[in-house]
């Protein structure tokens, strides 16, 4: 079982505490840390939000952090032109040493959208595109040293590109969510991971994912990671969790139920190995306060470590017991 951090900040950070809490979650022996990408928080009403670039930091943590792996969940298809993602990724995984993966989505969230002049399709032409997306920026890592890549589409078109961008170690790609049919046909087509979304009853997203591997798109479900994202709030004692559940608010109330909260790491230690029955190999805890390490230290010693020593002959999946 991998264990990951995704952090989607309350209310936004700085650069300075993003690189703080990442180092925070590499210490506390969590395999990878990942970031949303968004320029608007979880809060409709929150007017102080301060964004940062997704793959801007990322590429910081990259130099600054050294063992753990990183990435977004998810990049937004809308905010970049893939032959430029394709290059931006690329070139965060050579400063990390090979440690990057994109996960990739279609853009949900229109207002931030409308915040930033950034245009936003109707679902299906986000769809369409984000399909296009994802030929092209898996065509280009694939192309071989000394060929061109072309690509001829609706939405986009690349003419004999020679300056094919070149990772430190293919990233692999994740694709998530809770769609039955375009979601999941995608990651059977380009995907590393297929991510069940948010929720604790990930079954059946699973089993259709792995139909649609092997009857639609003729790929083993076996060559594909499967992960799924909890959002978590926990606490030392109560009045602890009652602070942490205060700080998020009714965003947060909504997140968690589809989440787990409680005292110490137990309901979460629960829901991880529940989740492993169903047949998730990575989990990503989905965590809100970007300044609370406290809480990481906590998930640290009460989830990863107490998990580790319940299956001493191997720990989570890619733990080596240090970070950033």
């Amino acid at each position: 079982m991998r264990l990951r951090v995704l952090l989607e900040p309350h209310h936004g950070i700085a650069y300075s505490q993003l690189l703080e809490f990442a180092r925070a979650v590499g210490e506390a022996g969590f395999e990878g840390f990942f970031r949303s990408d968004h320029y608007h928080g979880i809060d409709a009403g929150d007017l102080g939000y301060a964004p940062t670039d997704s793959w801007t930091t990322l590429a910081g943590l990259a130099v600054q952090t050294s063992r753990i792996r990183l990435g977004t969940l998810v990049t937004a298809g809308t905010f970049r032109h893939p032959g430029q993602l394709a290059v931006e990724v690329a070139t965060v995984d050579q400063m990390s040493g090979g440690r990057v993966e994109l996960g990739i989505g279609t853009g949900w969230m229109e207002r931030e959208h409308q915040y930033f002049g950034i245009p936003f399709p109707p679902l299906r032409e986000r769809f369409d595109r984000l399909e296009e997306q994802l030929a092209i920026i898996t065509g280009l890592w694939d192309t071989r040293p000394g060929e061109r890549f072309s690509f001829d589409g609706k939405h986009y078109r690349l003419d004999g590109c020679a300056s094919i961008p070149r990772p430190a170690a293919r990233p692999a790609i994740i694709i998530g969510g809770g769609g039955p049919k375009r979601t999941p046909t995608l990651a059977a087509r380009y995907a590393g991971e297929f991510n069940a979304g948010l929720g604790l009853d990930v079954r059946e997203r699973f089993a259709n994912f792995r139909r649609i591997c092997a009857d639609v798109v003729g790929r083993d479900p076996a060559t594909v990671r499967l992960s799924a994202t909890v959002p978590v709030c926990v606490g030392a004692d109560a009045a602890e969790l009652d602070r942490r559940l205060e700080f998020l608010g009714e965003p947060g109330a909504r997140l968690f139920a589809s989440g787990v909260t409680g005292v110490g790491g137990g309901e979460v230690l629960r829901v991880i190995e529940d989740l492993a029955a169903q047949g998730a190999d990575t989990v990503y805890l989905h965590l809100f306060a970007g300044t609370d390490l406290d809480h990481v230290r906590l998930l640290g010693t009460e989830v990863v470590d107490r998990l580790r020593l319940s299956r001493p002959s191997r720990g989570p999946a890619g733990y080596d017991g240090g970070g950033g």
